[in-house]
């Protein structure tokens, strides 16, 4: 357990915020029960938030807490990324060493960035990956640590000062109060509400906390007057006069830190009689009361940082040390400055005085105070703790305004920035190196170090490895980290001041490299397509040697072109980018490229050979350790597989890939695996389960389309149920993350059938027709009939139950042309779609009162082999409809016949919770006087025995009436396709029919199999 946990407060006595305090215990009696707890607490600067996670911390200790403390660094960007997340690792890794390296083991390398003593066998951190993901991967990393960690032991993480919190550590908390599962584990961060204005960086991320319903939030109001009356008799140790009170009161308006200063300088003499109300005289009065030498080494701890190393303080304070202790001493005593946690250095009781005594410098003596710093730190670099040198001389130098000393002091720290995949602060720091750029001497320039990450991106001069660094490859590592930093619009500005230096160079390379990134960045934005900049990017590399930027341009045109116009350009494209990496020995674009032409190759039929290539570039990546293209892989595999129907295949591989994507961070991956399996699931009929991945998309997700891709999912499943507003806001969410300037065919059709499903049920059939149009209009890229069938079918479906409304015979002969004439053209390279055109073409005879039951007939035995249970509910109440509308009426076989369907088609509705389909179907039985509920039958001998039916039999017949194929039986049964399909045969012969529809009915109409017992598992 920690130490005592240090006190600031001048007041012994802990005054009032019994029910704060209340709230924060009871987090900590959920978290002890294994629920993890998220906390803000906010409010004004001195208001008494660190002292009531002092008397938390000190509680939690003493129930058997591990409390970690971590504090973030007024000097922002500045100061080291990550900074109170380190500290507080560190603090836990004290605290408990072994459960901290049990927990880190196999990920030290990756944590070290956070924590560098788990990896300290390690000299630099600098190998690895570094793209959009790696991030992410630390994440992940960092909460699974945690909840390994609070697995066996009740941990409270406390972080202060959330405000003044850089960019890495803001995302790193939001990840982990969005992520954080189990464990007993409580993270609580404060900060100045009254710090937070309209451009505060830290007020989105409150406002999207809000959101969540696992955060709460406390806020900390003032004292009362009856509660600063008790915080003076503690700081005076005796009841006060009810003059003084109400004199403090006023002067403090209950802020706990104002009621301490202004009580102390009453007691002290300090004349606060004449004293201003400014925030700035209160608290700088009793500084001014010090002996001069304790002013002058409370400046100069006022701009050295938070916390200030006693060996680096000596050696700016250039005092004698008897006198240095001696001013400290004074310091100490008025409760101005404190000793550090750990005891190495001092700093501001509180930071308000800090900020005071520091902008009381003059600008000169600024400058001067931090040259000095950053002269001690150059003579002696062990004066503070190692990953944090870099980063405060860095700082230290540009706050001297020394552009020859700053500037590779700014690039220094940007590579260690960039080795703790701490993008955001990197940009900023490579940002500070351009704005010093043209001030620095040109001799400084050269002698620059080399380029240190830009991907791909050729760095100016003959030898990357020893040239020093050049502005325009300063710009490419500013737009590389804004991109991997999620600084889209920073680092979209840099690429265009990048391409207009380079608009009179003839260098049509790198030019093509910032076109590649404004494709990227513009796409991630929403703004556009990306097309126009990957055109003009592949028409710089036209006719250059081959080159990484070549092959990697290469790759992105194929991938776009088979996002967006798949077809025999993009297969060409996708090849010429596979021979160009090959060429250049690019491995990871090579792979990138086989990848997207396998999938290329799928969606024309060839579909064994595009998934074994797959399969094969999957087990390649996942060897080699190219966890971009492997995750990559666990998105478009499954996706091609149920392209084809294929869905029960795919689930196991998206559920491989989920465990794939959260080992290494891949979150955006994660998002798009899960929507996948949302998909999949739908297709299968297991639609709770489907609702919780697309929840868990959305949750995991952090980019716009993945959430696009979600809202989709869960329009599509509010649609079936029925429930049409939610359908509508989901549908608006979707088109609102996937915007109107990138209308991909694999999200813009979707969404477009969606449209017309919702428009349809509600009746809306002129808006439904002018989605439709629109589409047709357009047309179906090849490739995508995947998107096109169901669409097709909707409209088609729309058409057909609109038959004989006034408003419908409009243009009605036109559409349903247009509609059959489209159909045409789509091909069925699977099952599934075969099984789609035939049902599109029975609802477009249905919609014209053409079509017959041998119509539907065929179409329930196209759908009865593919485990599609929705469809084939939908497809079995039309061919009942059929059945009892023929001409004079129905025969009593085929009422029979209907009564089946519609208690089979009624089972599966009600099952799935499809409740326009459950109300149709019972609609229909109520108008043809059917009974969807079986008369319970006499005693009598079992009827399956009567049958002939074997046990094993039996048991086949439940699945044939499930609609299983004779594979999928088999899979189930655990015996081969050929001996299901014996069964099967044997079945048909004893039950006298000729089909598998045919026999489903004859054991619904027998009672073999009640309702409930059709979904229970098999038992041997």
């Amino acid at each position: 357990m920690l130490g005592p946990v240090e006190t600031r407060s001048v007041s012994p006595v802990f005054v009032g915020r019994a029910e704060e305090l209340n709230i924060l215990n009871d987090a900590l009696a959920r978290a002890a029960a294994g629920e993890p707890q998220a906390l803000l607490l906010g409010g004004e600067a001195g208001v008494g938030k660190t002292r009531l996670i002092e008397e938390f911390a000190t509680a939690a200790c003493r129930q058997g807490a591990v409390v970690a403390l971590g504090g973030c660094v007024e000097i922002g960007a500045d100061g080291l990324p990550f900074a109170p997340f380190s500290t507080a690792l560190r603090a836990l890794r004290r605290e408990l060493p072994a459960e901290l390296a049990a927990a880190a083991a196999g990920q030290e390398e990756e944590l070290a960035r956070l924590l560098p003593e788990l990896d300290e066998a390690v000299p630099s951190h600098g190998s690895g990956r570094h793209d959009e993901d790696c991030t992410a991967r630390l994440f992940e990393l960092t909460a699974r640590l945690l909840e390994r960690v609070a697995a066996e032991h009740t941990v409270v993480v406390a972080l202060e000062d959330l405000h003044w919190a850089d960019a890495s550590t803001r995302h790193l908390l939001s990840f982990l109060f969005r992520t954080l599962r189990t464990g007993r584990l409580v993270v609580l961060a404060s900060y100045r509400a009254d710090d937070i204005h309209r451009r505060h960086p830290l007020r989105p991320l409150l406002a999207e906390l809000d959101r969540l319903r696992t955060v709460r939030r406390v806020e900390l109001g003032r004292f009362n007057r009856d509660e600063v009356s008790r915080q003076i008799a503690g700081i005076l140790a005796a009841e006060p006069h009810p003059a003084q009170v109400d004199d403090i009161f006023r002067r403090s308006d209950g802020n706990a830190f104002f009621v301490e200063e202004l009580a102390v300088c009453a007691t002290e003499g300090c004349g606060t009689g004449g004293l201003t109300d400014s925030l700035r005289d209160l608290l700088l009065v009793r500084v001014e009361g010090l002996p001069e030498s304790t002013q002058r080494v409370a400046r100069v701890v006022a701009e050295g940082g938070s916390t200030v190393e006693y060996r680096l303080l000596a050696a700016v304070a250039r005092l004698a040390e008897d006198d240095l202790i001696e001013a400290l001493r004074a310091a100490v005593n008025a409760n101005i400055l404190i000793p550090a946690p750990d005891g190495d250095g001092y700093r501001f009781r509180h930071s308000l005085v800090r900020e005071a005594v520091a902008d009381d410098l003059l600008p000169g003596e600024r400058s001067r105070l931090n040259r000095r710093y950053a002269e001690a730190l150059e003579a002696d670099p062990t004066l503070v703790p190692a990953d944090a040198r870099v980063m405060r001389l860095a700082s230290y130098w540009y706050h001297a305004h020394d552009a020859a000393k700053a500037l590779p002091a700014v690039l220094d720290a940007s590579v260690t920035a960039r080795r703790r995949h701490a993008y955001s602060e990197q940009l900023r720091l490579l940002e500070r190196a351009m704005e010093l750029w043209d001030t620095a001497p040109e001799e400084v320039r050269a002698a620059l170090r080399p380029v240190d990450f830009t991907e791909v991106y050729p760095p100016c001069g003959c030898d990357p490895a020893t040239t020093p660094l050049h502005y325009l490859d300063l710009m490419a590592e500013a737009a590389v980290a804004g991109r991997l930093g999620g600084e889209r619009e920073r680092a979209l500005k840099i690429t265009k001041r990048a391409l207009h230096l380079l608009e009179d160079d003839g260098d049509p390379l790198r030019a093509a490299w910032f076109w590649l990134q404004r494709s990227h960045l513009l796409q991630s934005l929403a703004r556009g397509d990306g097309w126009s900049e990957l055109a003009t990017a592949e028409e710089l590399v036209r006719g250059l040697p081959p080159s990484e930027v070549h092959a990697e341009v290469l790759a992105n045109v194929a991938h776009w072109s088979m996002v967006h116009v798949p077809g025999p350009d993009a297969v060409s494209a996708a090849e010429r980018a596979v021979e160009y990496a090959c060429m250049v020995g690019a491995r990871e674009t090579e792979m990138n490229a086989r990848l997207t032409y396998a999938g290329l190759v799928v969606e024309s039929g060839g579909v064994e050979t595009g998934l074994a290539d797959m399969f094969e570039i999957l087990r390649q990546t996942l060897q080699d350790g190219i966890s971009a293209v492997a995750s990559r892989v666990y998105v478009n595999l499954p996706n091609a597989l149920e392209a084809i129907g294929r869905s029960r295949e795919a689930v196991p591989i998206l559920e491989e890939g989920l465990d794939y994507a959260r080992k290494f961070g891949l979150s955006d991956k994660e998002a798009w695996i899960w929507g996948n399996l949302a998909e999949s699931l739908y297709s299968l009929g297991r639609w709770d389960r489907a609702a919780e991945a697309a929840t868990r998309a959305e949750l995991v997700g952090r980019s716009a389309q993945p959430r696009g891709f979600h809202a989709g999912n869960r329009a599509a499943l509010a649609l079936a149920g029925g429930d049409l507003p939610e359908a509508a806001r989901q549908l608006g969410a979707a088109r609102g993350y996937f915007g109107t300037h990138d209308r991909a065919p694999q999200h813009e059709l979707p969404l477009t059938e969606l449209a017309i499903g919702i428009a349809a049920a509600e009746g809306r059939l002129l808006d439904a027709r002018a989605e439709l149009e629109r589409v047709l209009d357009t047309g179906f890229p090849l490739g995508t009939q995947r998107y096109a069938w169901p669409l097709l079918l909707t409209a088609a479906t729309m058409e057909a139950d609109a038959l004989g409304l006034p408003a419908a015979e409009q243009d009605r002969a036109k559409i349903l042309a247009r509609l059959r004439e489209t159909a045409r053209t789509l091909t069925t390279n699977a099952p599934v779609w075969l099984a789609h055109e035939r049902w599109v073409r029975a609802e477009l005879l249905r919609a014209e009162s053409a079509d017959t039951s041998d119509d539907w007939c065929e179409v329930v035995t196209a759908f009865e082999p593919l485990e599609r249970p929705y469809d084939l509910a939908r497809v079995r109440h039309r061919l009942a409809q059929a059945l009892l509308s023929a001409p004079g009426g129905p025969e009593q076989s085929d009422r029979d016949r209907a009564t089946e369907l519609l208690r089979l088609a009624h089972a599966a509705a009600d099952h799935l919770g499809a409740r326009p389909l459950a109300d149709a179907v019972a609609l229909l039985a109520r108008r043809a006087r059917l009974s969807l509920t079986a008369a319970p039958a006499p005693a009598r001998t079992d009827p399956a025995a009567a049958l002939g039916l074997t046990g094993r039999e039996r048991d086949v017949l439940r699945l044939v009436a499930l609609g299983r194929s004779n594979r999928q039986i088999a899979e189930e049964l655990f015996i081969s396709p050929k001996t299901a399909s014996v069964h099967v045969s044997n079945i048909l012969a004893k039950l006298g029919v000729s089909g598998r529809g045919e026999a489903a009915a004859v054991a619904h109409r027998l009672g073999l199999f009640p309702a409930q017992a059709l979904h229970a598992p098999i038992t041997e």
